[in-house]
């Protein structure tokens, strides 16, 4: 067929009309389909700090421990994916807020790490709030300092995998949304499934009071370990007269003014020291924080040991960041950051260097 300007356009134009009209359902079920995840996940956005570090992301209709549905993050064997599902909750300023999730991981080594959940304080204009208590004064003084994230915590797990993660907090007083944020990074060939996520108003908590007393002491004189310990004595029944539920003791306090070297002042834990002050605490019915040195094995730690009013060794926290002289003296640095539970709440040790 013999074709002018005319029909070529007129071709054109029908192919292309066919094409669009090929295309009009295919479009209009991507459409639908975007309309439905988004109505099914209720409002959550998904979001990365970069897209080429940007993991893949799922609704799960039928997902979570009572198939409502579960929000997903996969990672593939690329290295440093980074990734969150987010929503904004509407808040009232000084009203207190249950945040409730639960979540289960695939392939992660290290949960505490890679999987969390992250609260934001906004105002109306999507700006960061000031948090309604003073802060430093040594380097900003009358300065209000910006109110930080909320990082909920870990709770019990079940057999089938799923971790509760909950928390209460009170909004700041010109807060009035809540960004919560969902998290999986840094792990290859893993997945995280989120459920049952809620940010509710609730009553204030019961009020808590804790009485700390720190021990601010360097022993002198003395030629042995076990000689150092008793020195302390006084001042743990001192605290308890003042009825501190924990007790803070110095670093290395084993090793102080005794001339002697760290693998001459180590000692296994449980041990020696621990058995001592383990009396102690039962005694006086309160929590002890030793700073010892710690042998196990061939090597030696610069080692605070945390110990119960029930007198047993509720854990131990290995110094990580180790000055040079520590270092020449052949200790080992830790690797862990453990956190312990205590009947007035969790609580993590750190050493000198370390802050």
């Amino acid at each position: 067929m013999k074709t002018t300007p005319f029909t070529r356009t007129k071709f054109r134009w029908c192919v292309s009309a066919v094409l669009l009209a090929l295309a009009s359902p295919f479009c209009a079920s991507m459409r639908a389909e975007s309309s439905d995840v988004n109505r099914t996940s209720e409002g959550w956005k998904t979001a990365s700090p970069r897209d080429e570090i940007r993991p893949a992301f799922e609704f799960k209709r039928d997902g979570g421990p009572a198939g409502h549905g579960s929000l997903l993050i996969r990672a593939d064997d690329r290295e440093g994916l980074d990734g969150h599902w987010v929503k904004t909750f509407p808040v009232e300023g000084g009203h207190y807020y249950h945040f409730r999730a639960t979540r289960r991981v695939t392939n992660v080594a290290a949960p505490r790490r890679s999987v969390l959940a992250r609260i934001l304080w906004r105002d109306d204009n999507g700006q960061p709030v000031h948090r309604d208590g003073p802060g430093a004064t040594s380097y900003a003084p009358g300065e209000a300092p910006v109110a930080e994230p909320e990082y909920p915590a870990d709770r019990h797990s079940d057999p089938s995998g799923w971790t509760e993660v909950e928390d209460v907090y009170q909004a700041p007083s010109r807060a009035t949304h809540a960004i919560v944020e969902l998290y999986l990074r840094w792990a290859t060939r893993a997945q995280v499934e989120w459920s049952e996520i809620s940010l509710a108003e609730t009553n204030a908590p019961p009020p808590r009071k804790v009485r700390l007393a720190s021990v601010h002491f360097r022993p002198s004189g003395k030629k042995t370990a076990a000689e150092n310990c008793r020195l302390f004595a006084p001042f743990i029944d001192e605290a308890a007269h003042q009825k501190a539920d924990l007790v803070v003791l110095p670093e290395t306090l084993t090793l102080c003014g005794t001339g002697l070297s760290y693998a001459d002042a180590a000692e296994p834990i449980p041990g020696p020291s621990t058995d001592y002050f383990a009396e102690l605490a039962k005694q006086h019915d309160l929590y002890l924080v030793a700073g010892l040195v710690e042998r196990e094995r061939h090597l030696i730690y610069n080692v605070a040991v945390l110990i119960g009013p029930d007198g047993k060794v509720q854990g131990k926290y290995r110094k990580a960041t180790l000055p040079r002289s520590e270092i020449e003296g052949g200790i080992t640095p830790g690797e862990e950051y453990p956190v312990f539970d205590t009947r007035f709440g969790k609580l993590g040790m750190m050493v000198c260097y370390d802050g």
